[in-house]
């Protein structure tokens, strides 16, 4: 009997061949699973440090099986070269071909490892495009502006004394908003990148003029861009960059079939002089592009001692602001209003002052402006709805009360709460709503919502005034105004200012009041300082006036000692 060669495991040569390739086919069949995976841990951006790991675990695995089945196998020795390719990944080799000995012994697996390796440098360039570059505008993000606007500030640092300056420029566009509200994101992201193709061809228009090496220009977020000049010839020369970059977006934007007109507001920042960290810079350009806005838009600004000094106020503002009212470093003031008919003293509006620990008292439009930009109004505003509340249901107890008007802020009105809580304030100290009276700036009642209207109505219903203040500085919907539930019109001090003196300042007063009159509201003036104003404003029809001419705000005592005496003056007027 002839007996066959077998193997080294005791096998007939043809059952170790099949043995042999289906070990080859099931460890190439392995390889190509785990490469699936790798791509897919990649593709799916998984952490690589998690997909080298659990890789070069599932090659230990199947190296290992391969190994004890074929120890000396040229697969075996095939894997172990893969592995050690694979593992190369963890030094950043992601170049490198599949080994030799996998291209002869397993060329599906090293076509695998090839196509898997050119799909991952693919993702990770996608993946570094995607977070170095706005997707809108195709300009650099705010990461990859610092990082490019870090590396050319360290050049100028390392750089020759006496360098010309750099200088940082912000974008931010006027009125965008309305444009997203109006027409919808889609439209505003060709707005979008409109703005940017504009900056573009002003940039490259003053290349040669300005810059000795191209700017930087970048969306940081929203509506704001910005440019970094590494090297300008003069302050004058960037602010007239800046004014051409306004003047660029003032031009119309036209939005499928839609004329849009916005505006840019620009803030320039220049180094060494204002910073030389990226982060100074644009925290000065920041501050300078607010101002520009301030100013009304469509305008730059350049940064000045001047801004740093009232930025810094402001930032020490909002930080005292927070302790304030639990420090009880708060009082109200009284300023008391009459009648310009009969002379009594109708009502009083309560004004907030602010005893500080180191400036001593502080009037409201030094602080009021940062706490509605903070939020920290709504706490204020809360601290002096308690105090009014306390204050008249003293009064009311004594049988001695006025009527006392007070400011609501429409950082107030965002709050859900806002009446329910007042309500519950005047309930618990027994006052009864007749007494007080809510004013409303005049942009802020213009854009109440329909909600709150209802709610505004209600107050009225149950006796409390309601009455427009500083009417005059704004922009009021006739509409609106007729249909509004509304008791009084505060005219602005500015109205009344030169009454006396001008007569087109008379016919708009006039004209104002008469206004007034035809939407069923009683006027007040406030700001009134001489006799000569109140004789002028009674003659027009004014009922009510607020002034210096007839008494300065006080505080509690002082104002009740002030109307007890008005009080017996005017009965003995009348006896």
């Amino acid at each position: 009997m002839q007996i066959g060669i077998r193997g080294r495991n005791g096998m007939k040569d043809g059952a170790a061949l099949k043995t042999s390739n289906a070990l080859l086919s099931g460890a190439a069949g392995g390889a190509s699973f785990i490469f699936s995976l790798t791509a897919f841990l990649y593709i799916t951006e998984f952490n690589q440090q998690i997909v080298a790991s659990i890789v070069a675990g599932a090659f230990c695995l199947l190296v290992s099986y391969v190994a004890s089945e074929r120890p000396n196998s040229e697969s075996a020795r095939a894997l172990a070269a893969l592995g050690d390719r694979l593992l190369a990944v963890e030094s950043g080799d992601l170049t490198s071909p599949a080994p030799e000995i996998v291209v002869r012994t397993m060329p599906a697996v090293a076509a695998a490892v090839d196509s898997l390796f050119t799909e991952v440098r693919s993702s990770i360039d996608n993946a570094h495009a995607l977070g170095m570059y706005d997707p809108v505008t195709s300009l650099p993000n705010r990461l990859h502006f610092r990082a490019e606007a870090n590396k050319l500030l360290g050049e100028r640092v390392r750089g020759p004394a006496g360098q010309s300056p750099a200088a940082m420029l912000f974008v931010d566009l006027d009125r965008f908003k309305a444009v997203n509200d109006s027409l919808g994101h889609a439209r505003g992201d060709q707005l979008l990148i409109m703005v940017a193709n504009r900056l573009r061809v002003v940039v490259t228009a003053e290349l040669a003029e300005v810059a000795a090496r191209r700017p930087l220009v970048a969306r940081l977020a929203g509506d704001e861009f910005t440019q970094f000049f590494t090297t300008i010839a003069s302050a004058d020369e960037i602010e007239r960059v800046a004014r051409r970059i306004a003047l660029a977006i003032s031009e119309p934007f036209e939005l499928q079939g839609h004329s849009v007109d916005i505006g840019a507001s620009i803030g320039i920042a220049l180094s060494p002089d204002h910073g030389v960290s990226i982060e100074s810079l644009m925290r000065a350009a920041d501050i300078a592009m607010y101002r520009a806005k301030s100013l009304g838009g469509g305008q730059h600004c350049l940064f000045s001692d001047e801004l740093a000094h009232e930025h810094q106020v402001k930032v020490d503002t909002e930080k005292a602001l927070t302790e304030a009212v639990q420090r009880g470093e708060f009082l109200l003031a009284l300023q008391p209003q009459l009648s310009l008919r009969t002379g009594e003293v109708t009502g009083a509006e309560a004004l907030i002052r602010w005893i500080h620990p180191r400036d001593g008292m502080r009037m409201p439009n030094s602080f009021i402006p940062v706490a509605e930009q903070t939020g920290i109004i709504g706490e204020i505003g809360d601290w002096v709805i308690a105090e009014v509340a306390s204050m008249l249901g003293a009064w009311h107890r004594e049988g001695n009360a006025h009527r006392v008007a007070f400011n609501v802020s429409p950082r107030q009105l965002d709050r859900g709460d806002f009446f329910g809580r007042m309500r519950q304030a005047f309930v618990d100290q027994g006052v009864p709503l007749s007494l007080i009276e809510l004013e409303f700036t005049e942009s802020a009642a213009m854009e109440v919502s329909e909600n709150v209207l209802r709610e505004i109505a209600a107050l009225r219903a149950d006796g409390a005034k309601i009455a427009i203040d500083d009417f005059g500085t704004g922009y009021s919907n006739l509409a609106r105004l007729r249909a509004m539930p509304l008791d009084r019109v505060k005219l602005d001090p500015s109205l009344i200012a030169d009454i006396e003196t001008d007569e087109k300042a008379r016919v708009v007063v006039q004209a104002v009041v008469q206004l007034i009159h035809g939407v069923g509201c009683e006027i007040v003036a406030e700001a009134v300082e001489t006799v000569a104003q109140a004789d002028i404003l009674r003659a027009m029809g004014c009922q009510t006036v607020q002034g210096y001419v007839f008494a300065h705000p006080m505080f509690e005592d002082e104002y009740r000692t002030w109307t007890l005496n008005a009080e017996r003056s005017g009965a003995r007027k009348r006896a």
